[in-house]
């Protein structure tokens, strides 16, 4: 498999706030621990001349994002921001354990009591990141790139699918399910049914089918094909009646359900878990597309992917085209730590930690 590019597809300038609209309670330190504020105050006004510089890192080989955030943050909360030093990696670089990827240098009080929201920044957008790009690299390991379709919209709360989108974006998700996803990075949510447009015409895939295309005529047609949980059956049956106008299928079978292909054939059934989407299901849908001449329709499957399912299905050939993932890309994997390492120019930290110089970081002058 190619490198994945993760200068991340035609990223040319970092973001500023006007993409990340922060609410402004971040400056009256509303968002931040205690005791930072309290240190803040104690700072001012004892030890006001002193700088500091805080370094960042985290603890595992991954793919950084909430650089630009960051720096944003910086920008619109720090006191006197013009006045502070700060050098940064970028959204995108793949990054080792330990090393330096943010330093930030100046009056400690101006800008120390944002370390923990910088912590939760870095933690969270790098941790999406690197969750879509394990797996858009598992989804590509045979060789075909396959697309990865983020559909993260039902598995946390609503108002962090901006972020989200653009981390995954930055993992290497060109597609995404919300609008809201697509903010940062200028593009618009993609989708075609959910099981509720289908179960509105009493199950029935073609009525539901033909209706989407009457609405929006110019979308490819993807049929979500396990609502009566016979995916093969329902696949032919669009297929048919729609020919060179279906463009895929999606096969989204619940992890409880046994699909009806393996009721109807015990034969079938082997030394494997039947329930959900499974690599044998998804070769017999194939099989029975392609003996039918629909060679062109191609199969997603969706439902508790993540990387290591991925790449199992890879290293299978299983005939999937593309997949989606939800929750897994969502999990919590990566944590920053900010330490104050230099104390007016000279090694001031607490045991076990250094400065780590890193000639990769670049100086950031204007946003």
């Amino acid at each position: 498999m190619k490198e994945i590019d993760l200068k991340l597809q035609g990223k040319i300038k970092r973001l500023t706030n006007q993409t990340f609209k922060f609410d402004k309670r971040v400056g009256e330190g509303w968002f931040s621990a205690v005791y930072f504020l309290k240190t803040k105050e104690i700072i001012k006004k004892y030890k006001p001349d002193d700088i500091v510089t805080m370094q960042f890192f985290q603890k595992k080989n991954a793919v950084l994002c909430g650089t630009d955030e960051v720096i944003a943050l910086l920008k619109t909360f720090a006191d006197y921001p013009d006045e502070l030093e700060i050098h940064s990696l970028e959204d995108g670089d793949k990054i080792e354990p330990y090393e330096t990827v943010l330093t930030i240098t100046g009056p400690y009080q101006h800008f120390g009591y944002l370390e923990g929201v910088i912590d939760g920044i870095l933690a969270r957008r790098s941790s999406v990141a690197t969750n879509v790009y394990e797996v858009v690299k598992a989804a590509g390991s045979s060789g075909v790139e396959k697309p990865v379709i983020f559909m993260g919209d039902r598995d946390d709360h609503f108002t962090q699918q901006a972020g989200d989108g653009y981390s995954a974006y930055i993992g290497g998700s060109k597609a995404q399910s919300t609008h809201a996803m697509n903010e940062w990075w200028g593009r618009e949510g993609m989708g075609t049914m959910p099981h509720a447009l289908i179960q509105m015409y009493h199950g029935d895939l073609v009525a539901a089918s033909h209706a989407y295309l009457d609405m929006y005529p110019d979308d490819r047609l993807m049929a979500l094909v396990d609502y009566n949980n016979d995916v093969i059956t329902d696949s032919l049956r669009v297929a048919r009646e729609f020919n060179q106008q279906l463009d895929s299928v999606r096969v989204d079978t619940s992890g409880s359900m046994v699909d009806q292909y393996f009721c109807r054939n015990p034969e079938k059934m082997g030394d494997f878990d039947p329930t959900g989407v499974n690599a044998p299901l998804i070769k017999a849908l194939r099989r029975a597309l392609d003996a039918e001449g629909f060679q062109h329709v191609k199969i997603t499957v969706s439902g508790g992917f993540n990387a290591e399912r991925i790449e199992a299905y890879e290293d299978a050939n299983v005939p999937v085209d593309s997949y989606g993932v939800g929750s897994s890309l969502l999990e919590k994997t990566i944590s920053f730590t900010g330490d104050n390492v230099l104390l007016n120019g000279h090694h001031e930290a607490k045991a076990g930690r250094e400065y780590r110089h890193n000639p990769r970081l670049e100086r950031i002058d204007q946003m």
